[in-house]
């Protein structure tokens, strides 16, 4: 079995998450203040399991599947994040990635961290042409990040997609290879 990237930042490990985090994993995912712009929200800690669980065989870089890697800490190894990869079709060279990070993580830098080592690996290693990213526009925190990142907003749908049960509006945003070098 592949067991995906390991990508190293200055304070982050990023790697394939296993079903050993799921407690860490269900501890920040059900905190409303970390679900409420995710789609995927455990009901309980054996749904956090089943979650990761349903990863263990995928492989890295694969077309139209996700990828869920965990964010941790270098020092220490304790999960304070995640990160989803879609690698869409294998003719667009594109990925899609979200992204969660516990509250008491948040605000210190790590989130932009995590994304940066993700957008770095993605175009310098993997050689993609295009990161991308779905942002319900009322998560301020979140496009802040992706614009500090040099993502660009490229359209915004309103009520395109539904979500919890409701018809939201969905932004995207992107970065190209060409522009990630240049920066």
């Amino acid at each position: 079995m592949d067991n995906g990237p390991e990508i190293a930042t200055a304070r982050l490990r990023i790697g394939r998450m296993t079903v050993g985090d799921a407690e860490a994993f269900h501890g920040y995912r059900s905190n409303p203040a970390v679900h409420a712009h995710l789609s995927f929200v455990p009901s309980d800690l054996a749904d956090s399991r089943e979650f990761l669980r349903g990863f263990e065989s995928v492989q890295f870089d694969t077309p139209d599947t996700w990828f869920q890697l965990g964010v941790y800490l270098a020092d220490t190894g304790i999960l304070i994040g995640d990160m989803g990869v879609h690698f869409l079709d294998s003719g667009s060279q594109s990925v899609e990635i979200g992204y969660a990070v516990a509250p008491q993580y948040q605000g210190l830098g790590y989130g932009q961290e995590a994304v940066g080592g993700l957008l770095q690996f993605s175009f310098e290693t993997l050689g993609k042409r295009k990161v991308q990213a779905s942002v319900d526009p009322s998560n301020e925190a979140s496009i802040a990040l992706l614009k500090r990142l040099g993502m660009t907003q490229e359209s915004h749908h309103p009520s395109s997609l539904c979500f919890k049960g409701a018809w939201v509006d969905d932004m995207i945003f992107a970065l190209l290879r060409k522009d990630w070098i240049k920066a």
